[in-house]
């Protein structure tokens, strides 16, 4: 099979963890027998640089002619320490998702047995651990009318959601948790947002059609009690955008490292891969940050933009096999026990994919 990747490795630790991703790639491909090429383009800070554009029409262009994008980071220092700045390296990571169609990010939560110790919750609480997030990409704050007014002294964000939107995303959170433990949890704050009250009209709306479908409502305040309070309560979790952000963020706390959490985001063009972490530029050129959610991502890839679910499965495999040997990067490493770089780590899990 002929892979075509857009290789968009954006600011800070992007460049270095998607070289890893990208080890992993080929010694699946190899394995395998597939035919891999990437095309690169920049996006962040990069392409701010370069062409005045965090996500210029190259980049784009580069995007839909792959049949998936394989992403880093984006932000640099310069621009969030600049609240003037015209332009900024987010902008191009939404702009991305938008012309692209993106409207789903699917992160799934796991935890792995030798990393339990990691997380700030008791063992008991996130051993087994393992549900799927599935936020909205498209809508929201994140794209409703913005602006100043009184010179400045006042600021808005509008929160929008047109009955479209909410609906495609109900319904991928419906068919995700039918094909998983049959539970749905939707969270809205709908004892004051009128935009919640509508997601949840919709829900309701759809609830019969799912009849197998166990389906629970939460305010986001209490969905972020409870991800603390008892993770494994949880199977599929659907909500708008500005609230899938945080919790997500919150929920990397129950696998030990957000440097662990994959992301997949997907919708109407070409889907994007990328970890859910952040460029940490404190980090960038020093051969220390995890690699590991970046090459977790690429196995979300070869499963939701090819269909080859073995491949996918391997990658995992050989990642949970590298830390099961400890064989990690220093967020992850026990006390007193080695410590691997970045690099290190992107070739020992391709050596693991060859022998496993």
């Amino acid at each position: 099979m002929k892979l075509r990747i857009a290789e968009l490795p954006g600011d800070g630790i992007g460049p270095e963890v998607v070289a890893q991703a990208k080890k992993a790639i080929d010694a699946v491909c190899k394995r395998f027998g597939h035919e891999v090429s990437y095309q690169f383009a920049k996006a962040g800070a990069c392409a701010i640089d370069e062409f005045g554009d965090a996500f210029p029409e190259s980049t784009f262009k580069t995007c839909m002619e792959s049949d998936a994008v394989l992403f880093g980071a984006v932000g640099d220092p310069r621009y969030d320490n600049d609240p003037t700045a015209k332009v900024r390296p987010e902008q191009g990571l939404l702009a991305m998702r938008k012309q692209l169609g993106l409207y789903a990010n699917l992160r799934p939560i796991e935890t792995f047995a030798a990393l339990v110790d990691k997380s700030p919750l008791k063992p008991e609480l996130v051993d087994g651990a393992e549900f799927l997030c599935i936020r909205e990409l498209t809508g929201g704050m994140y794209f409703g009318e913005k602006g100043r007014l009184d010179g400045g002294d006042t600021a808005f964000d509008t929160n929008i959601y047109h009955r479209y939107e909410i609906e495609r995303i109900l319904k991928l959170g419906f068919e995700y948790a039918g094909r998983r433990r049959k539970h749905l949890t939707v969270v809205d704050k709908a004892n004051v947002l009128e935009s919640s009250r509508l997601w949840r009209q919709i829900a309701k709306e759809m609830e019969p059609q799912y009849p197998d479908i166990t389906v629970d409502y939460m305010f986001v305040d209490n969905a972020a009690m409870q991800l603390i309070r008892c993770p494994k309560f949880f199977d599929v979790i659907v909500t708008e955008n500005t609230f899938g952000d945080i919790l997500t963020d919150e929920a990397s706390c129950i696998t030990g490292s957000m440097g662990l959490l994959a992301s997949a985001s997907i919708g109407e063009h070409t889907g994007v891969f990328e970890p859910i972490h952040g460029s940490y530029p404190q980090a960038a050129g020093k051969d220390i940050a995890n690699p590991l959610a970046t090459i977790l991502s690429a196995a979300m890839m070869f499963e939701y933009a090819f269909g080859l679910k073995a491949e996918g499965a391997l990658i995992r495999k050989a990642v949970a096999a590298s830390i099961d040997e400890g064989f990690v990067t220093e967020d992850l490493a026990a006390p007193g026990a080695p410590v691997y770089g970045t690099s290190a780590v992107g070739d020992r899990v391709a050596e693991l994919i060859s022998k496993i």
